[in-house]
């Protein structure tokens, strides 16, 4: 099987949790890796080619793709994983417009700039996988979330425009959509929520993990499996689903 071999993996938040997880399948299965984040120290840590770039501005995203391009190739894979989450979040008529504007500038634009800037490479060479890190949120909505909320759904549009657009020159695009996974940003998300109600995070730890049917939340490696998989050459005949990693949960 030819996978993921030789091919040039960019992939966004790649310094921690799901991202990195993600990074070290596709370089153990042959792929050419860049991760790329905000923290250079974290990044130097992976062992990875790596740049440093805010993805939530236009500049910072062609950055990252010039940077790929020019020390390892033409992206051939592309996964938008980096993001930011809800725990500063309030219910919607109590929310900071800031808030909400930072939110969809990263979780949403960014994918954008950086779908466009690798997609026509993609087309005129015929091929092409794009993954993007959506969430449960994105088909469910988490209460006091209306910003992360909107922009996850927004991500699984953005992800069927690119599989009807570019879906007859060899590309696909998909999403994965994790339930709750004990990342960076889920842990501070927890220590909010804890503070809130207070209660100890690790009870709200619980809680999460007991609204699944096997009583614990999924790990970052058991979602990186499902992206290495629709970045590989065998995924071929999956586009634009949104695909649930969330151990058989609603949300």
């Amino acid at each position: 099987m030819a996978g993921v071999e030789g091919r040039v993996a960019l992939i966004t938040g790649g310094s921690r949790g799901i991202g990195r997880a993600a990074a070290e399948l596709l370089d153990a299965r042959g792929a050419r890796v860049m991760c790329v984040a905000r923290g250079q120290q974290e990044l130097a840590a992976t062992g990875f080619e790596f740049t440093v770039a805010d993805m939530g501005t236009a500049k910072g995203c062609a950055q990252a793709v010039e940077h790929t391009e020019k020390r390892l190739g033409p992206v051939d894979i592309l996964i938008c994983n980096h993001g930011i989450g809800s725990a500063l979040e309030r219910v919607v008529w109590e929310q900071d417009p800031e808030l909400w504007s930072e939110t969809i500038r990263i979780n949403l634009d960014g994918p954008f700039h950086l779908s466009r800037l690798v997609l026509s490479g993609m087309v005129e060479r015929r091929y092409g996988r794009i993954v993007y890190t959506s969430s449960t949120a994105g088909l469910v909505a988490e209460p006091a979330g209306c910003a992360y909320n909107s922009s996850k759904h927004g991500l699984i549009g953005l992800m069927r425009s690119v599989a009807v657009d570019a879906g007859t020159y060899g590309v696909t695009a998909n999403a994965v959509l994790p339930g709750w996974v004990r990342t960076e940003m889920a842990e501070r998300s927890a220590r909010q929520e804890a503070e809130d109600r207070s209660i100890s995070s690790e009870q709200v730890w619980q809680e999460r993990a007991a609204s699944y049917p096997p009583g614990r939340v999924a790990t970052s490696r058991e979602v990186a499996e499902m992206i290495a998989f629709l970045a590989a050459e065998e995924s071929s005949g999956i586009s634009g689903e949104a695909i649930r990693v969330a151990l058989g949960g609603l949300s």
